[in-house]
């Protein structure tokens, strides 16, 4: 075992001597307690390890090592037993024994698990799989997985309500095209009684990158964190929330409806990247993370609920909000019902309440942020570092940047914001570098400095420039060149992830008939092998209105089946709809003379890339 010591919980803060060696980075995201309160297990992504917290003494007791990146983590009901998902495209839940430190059994899951929740009579958990876009329901009695329930899109957050028969699930990003007048992720709810969905929440229109949920002690409500995107606006000012705003919807649990949105931020300050979210146990407080701008907010429940039920009956609550559908453009709801309280480390992700104290995963400062709530002075946090030799890499570095909404004006919001996880959000934007009136699909940044130029119409000759462009005109600051070399190096570091098309590890013979269609059609001239894109632009004949015979950057086929929805404008939901709907002249491949079965194959073999 690996003994590190940290400070104690709340106390002045003294490091303790360790050995020289400088330690890889943690980056602690999930937290636990068991059940009696003593101990908190945090999960260490880039450590793959979870580490043991004595809460009293303020040590780190042990160190657990997973073999690969720990994706969620969840306690029976007893505290016996650790289970932990192993986030990887062949996706595992480790179920670990805490008295003896050992995996007992691991049962394979779906593609990169990550949040998992256990039922409170401890014979059942479920797991999200991101990548499979699907639940697994696994009992752990017998160590098997008993099924998976399909859900919408990338679940990254599930909570249980108190009674164990329904789950609620965050999907992370909205599905279908992104060209419509209404854009949003969804929450998908499962009966857990039939293992399937009971209903799918859609949020209001911009909402995406959901993170966070959680549930009322007492099962009534359940609230999810995410980002409230105004992509109907130009982005040509940041202030009171004009781009991106941040939010918290509240959902009824029992009637499995959506009761309304509210906006966290300030009207001058935002409350960037919204991620984790917990209840206190008598109920009176909702504690949420918030990842970008380095904060926790403390929202009053009850008067959060008698605000929306006032707004509800029609009585006006604020100078905005005199209907249900003011609120969620309403930068002053939360005022004198919420407290926000900078943290002092960096990145808080996943959150929790162990009784009067709140806990926060410090992403990039390795840390643990503490608050205590019982303080009857001015709330203040403590930073407790999870080890004395902090390492901050240059991609490191790049990663933190990219994810600190402190270097945009009033922190409204970070380059995640658009590009959660360096990829996208499904949304369009009009960006203004190519002209007005005229929006894109958000592009993923893996590949896109070894792809220039960048840019859907390529305006921009490098990745390099168009970092330093983004930071200029998207996060309307001025920002020293070592903080754009540092995001580029952090770009550069991305690498694929397997599609979950693959049959271990390889090509379905699906996807093997539709690399001889892909050559047949002409795709590969365009799109060839290793990065699947000639670097050149073409006219295909998708452009409309402003665009019209302007040619397009031909973009990589790398992780396509990551980046939906597709061509510029994401007209197209599927890659089906490029091949067909989408390419009517053939202009695109030739494509039109391709049976049913061939345009599968076709769609299976790209999806594979």
């Amino acid at each position: 075992m690996m003994y590190r010591v940290i400070p104690l919980v709340l106390c002045v803060l003294a490091f303790v001597s360790m050995t020289a060696m400088a330690q890889e980075a943690l980056a602690p995201f999930a937290l636990v307690s068991d059940p009696s309160g003593k101990t908190l297990y945090v999960a260490e992504y880039s450590a793959n390890a979870v580490a043991v917290v004595d809460i009293a003494s303020g040590q780190v007791t042990k160190s657990l090592a997973i073999p690969g990146a720990p994706g969620g983590l969840a306690l029976s009901p007893d505290g016996a037993m650790l289970y932990v998902t192993e986030s990887v495209p062949a996706g595992r839940l480790h179920a670990i024994d805490l008295a003896s430190g050992a995996v007992v059994f691991s049962v394979p899951v779906g593609h990169t698990p990550s949040a998992l929740a256990v039922t409170p009579d401890g014979k059942a958990a479920y797991v999200c799989n991101r990548f499979t876009n699907d639940v697994s329901a696994v009992d752990l009695a017998q160590k098997k997985e008993m099924i998976r329930i399909p859900v919408l899109r990338e679940p990254v957050a599930v909570v249980l309500t108190p009674d164990s028969r329904q789950l609620f699930v965050a999907n992370h990003l909205p599905v279908g095209s992104s060209d419509g007048d209404y854009v949003a992720a969804s929450v998908s709810v499962i009966d857990t009684t039939l293992w399937a969905i009971s209903a799918e929440i859609r949020l209001p229109n911009g909402c995406s990158s959901l993170r966070g949920i959680t549930c009322s002690p007492d099962g009534a409500f359940v609230y999810v964190t995410h980002l409230l995107s105004r992509y109907q606006l130009p982005t040509t000012q940041l202030e009171r929330g004009w781009m991106n705003t941040n939010a918290l919807s509240i959902i009824d649990a029992a009637q499995r409806t959506f009761v309304n949105t509210v906006l966290l931020d300030d009207v001058d300050l935002g409350a960037a990247n919204p991620w984790g979210a917990a209840c206190s146990a008598d109920g009176k407080q909702l504690c949420l993370a918030h990842a970008g701008s380095h904060e926790v907010s403390i929202i009053d429940r009850a008067a959060l609920h008698e605000k929306l039920n006032k707004v509800a009956a029609g009585e006006g609550v604020s100078e905005v909000s005199k209907t249900p559908a003011d609120v969620p453009n309403d930068l002053s709801f939360l005022v004198k019902i919420r407290q926000r309280i900078s943290l002092k480390g960096n990145g808080p992700r996943g959150i929790i309440l162990v009784g009067s104290t709140l806990f926060a995963a410090e992403y990039f400062s390795d840390s643990l942020g503490a608050i205590d709530l019982s303080a009857t002075s001015r709330l203040q946090a403590k930073s407790i570092p999870l080890t004395t030799a902090l390492v901050m890499s240059t991609v490191r570095k790049g990663e933190m940047l990219f994810n600190n909404a402190e270097l945009c004006f009033q922190h409204w919001q970070s380059c995640a914001s658009c590009h959660p996880d360096g990829r996208a959000d499904g949304v369009n934007w009009d960006l203004m570098n190519d002209g007005i009136g005229n929006p894109k699909n958000t592009k993923s940044m893996l590949l896109s400095h070894q792809t220039p130029p960048a840019m859907s119409h390529g305006v921009r000759e490098s990745a390099e420039k168009a970092v330093r462009s983004g930071i200029k005109f998207i996060q309307f600051a001025v920002r020293p060149e070592e903080d754009a070399a540092a995001i580029d190096e952090y770009l550069k570091s991305l690498t694929p992830v397997p599609s979950p098309k693959l049959v271990d590890g390889k090509p379905s013979p699906a996807a093997e008939r539709g690399a001889q269609i892909f050559e047949q059609a002409g795709c590969a001239e365009c799109h060839p092998a290793p990065l699947y894109t000639d670097l050149k632009q073409y006219d295909v004949g998708t452009a409309k209105g402003l665009d019209q015979e302007k040619p397009f950057d031909t973009p990589t086929l790398v992780e396509i089946w990551r980046t939906a929805p597709y061509l510029y404008d994401g007209r197209a939901a599927t890659v089906k709809d490029v091949i067909t709907t989408c390419n009517p002249d053939n202009k695109h491949g030739e494509t039109s003379n391709l049976t049913a079965e061939q345009i599968d194959d076709l769609a299976e073999y790209v999806l594979s890339r």
